[in-house]
């Protein structure tokens, strides 16, 4: 068995490097996790809720090192301080929120009967994890499930391992048991074996279409139900009436933000005839203005992709764009700092088609494209026209405009003049190859608990 090996983004170091697993040690960890359920369950709700946040109050005391990690690991500059913001607010609200969520809902009790729907944990939840936002999205399926009762197995990316290290030791350090949530270091044959072979209860993935495609192959025939957030491809579309300045700061920074490695950034973007022109010019200024550089100076704004062989993916959909006819507007000259390799300029192309790879498949980089529309009905096709659907951008005057256009995109969330966003009261969730199954708001509860039935009569 190969060690696991962290390469950083900033220098192309091992930044970390650890041993995965072997079959029986992970068996092992999850049986320990199945045995040590019922006594979590069995606690008072109040005191899983205290023990959840206490360990994100101690993963808060570990911020200047987490900070610095994280830029070791996947490149995020310093200077955006984490994830802590997101991280606080969903644990905040999903603990608000749990007692009326997993509240019994009495149908009638009466002298002659009592009968009530409960929620009931579904035993042991896996939890696959991205590098490319580690804390946030962990976080989303980690604190309903161990509050609803859960016990947890996380195995993060190989991007990332520390983060799952880190949330472990801040949780176990508060006073949730080792056994209750465990972070797990596995390749990918094992994981796949424990999946195929019923050791969880639950399975919630973060990551690629193939990566989705792979963890259903392992769950078929057991029944395990899954949570799968898979690619995305999100469009931004820009009406006549909507206000330019905003929409070109906001979409121009849910595209690059994070090196453009966000799920719900912003990939491609329809802009109505009427402000076609000043939009590209103003998008233009917006991405010249950024730093591309080490993530740890302070004047970066633009740090490494996560790996080299990321950022060939997006510097093969833009050759490949260019050689279709699309024009780049960027000179990479004006971001010396790209390598060819993990440091990659941002670019942003007009003259593009939905024929081109870098419109239709996920880029995860810091490139977007940009096209001309003549009205609603031709910026609806262009954002269905997709196989994908985890968010939209509308921009307009108008809530009742937005809505309408949104109640016709084939999409998990719409936004309204905003982008690249997660509200933890509304239901994180997509359609079509970005998967299925959703996180966050009261809608969290109900993936990492089952419906149970009480009918009880009196004789």
């Amino acid at each position: 068995m190969k060690p696991i090996q962290l390469i950083s983004p900033v220098d192309g170091s091992v930044y970390a490097e650890r041993m995965p697993l072997n079959q029986d040690a992970a068996i092992a960890a999850a049986k320990a996790a199945k045995a040590a359920q019922k006594a979590w369950a069995a606690r008072p709700l109040a005191e899983r809720i205290a023990l959840v946040k206490a360990g994100v109050a101690r993963l808060n005391e570990m911020k200047d090192v987490v900070v610095e990690e994280l830029t070791w690991q996947m490149g995020r500059p310093t200077r955006f301080g984490g994830e802590y913001g997101g991280v606080n607010a969903r644990t905040d609200y999903m603990c608000d929120i749990a007692a009326s969520a997993l509240a019994p809902q009495m149908v009638e009790d009466s002298g002659a009967f009592r009968r009530y729907l409960a929620r009931e944990a579904l035993g042991v939840v896996f939890i696959i994890a991205p590098w490319n936002y580690p804390y946030l999205t962990t976080i989303n399926t980690l604190v309903p499930a161990l509050v609803a009762g859960n016990t947890v197995v996380l195995k993060h990316a190989s991007q990332t391992l520390l983060v799952g290290e880190r949330l472990a030791q801040a949780f176990h350090e508060a006073g949730v048991p080792q056994d209750v949530f465990q972070n797990v270091v596995l390749d990918h044959a094992t994981t796949e074996y424990l999946i195929s072979h019923r050791y969880f209860n639950f399975v919630n993935f973060t990551g690629s279409v193939a990566g989705g495609q792979a963890i259903e192959r392992a769950a078929a025939g057991t029944f395990t139900p899954l949570g799968l957030e898979l690619g995305g491809k999100d469009p931004g579309y820009v009406r006549a009436d909507a206000n330019l300045d905003a929409a070109v700061d906001t979409l121009m920074d849910g595209a690059l933000f994070n090196a453009g490695q966000c799920c719900c950034g912003i990939e491609r973007i329809y802009v109505h005839e009427s402000l076609y022109d000043a939009f590209v010019e103003k998008a233009v200024a917006w991405t010249n203005a950024l730093k591309l550089g080490n993530p740890f100076d302070a004047g970066s704004t633009l740090g490494p992709m996560a790996h080299k062989r990321f950022a060939q993916v997006v510097r093969d959909q833009i050759a490949e764009a260019i050689a279709q006819g699309a024009k780049p507007l960027i000179d990479p000259a004006n971001f010396p700092a790209d390598d060819g390799g993990a440091y990659l300029a941002p670019q942003v192309l007009v003259n593009v088609t939905h024929k081109m790879r870098v419109m239709m498949e996920e880029s995860f980089g810091p490139v977007v494209g940009i096209m001309k529309v003549k009205d609603d009905a031709e910026a609806i096709a262009l954002m269905n026209d997709s196989p994908y659907g985890l968010t939209a951008s509308i921009w307009t005057q108008d809530y009742d405009t937005a809505a309408a256009i949104g109640a016709q995109i084939e999409t998990g969330t719409v936004f309204m003049n905003r982008a690249d966003y997660l509200d933890p009261a509304l239901c994180w969730t997509g359609c079509k190859d970005t998967g299925r199954g959703g996180s966050l708001s009261y809608l969290g509860f109900m993936s990492v608990t089952r419906p149970k039935s009480y009918h009880l009569k009196k004789v």
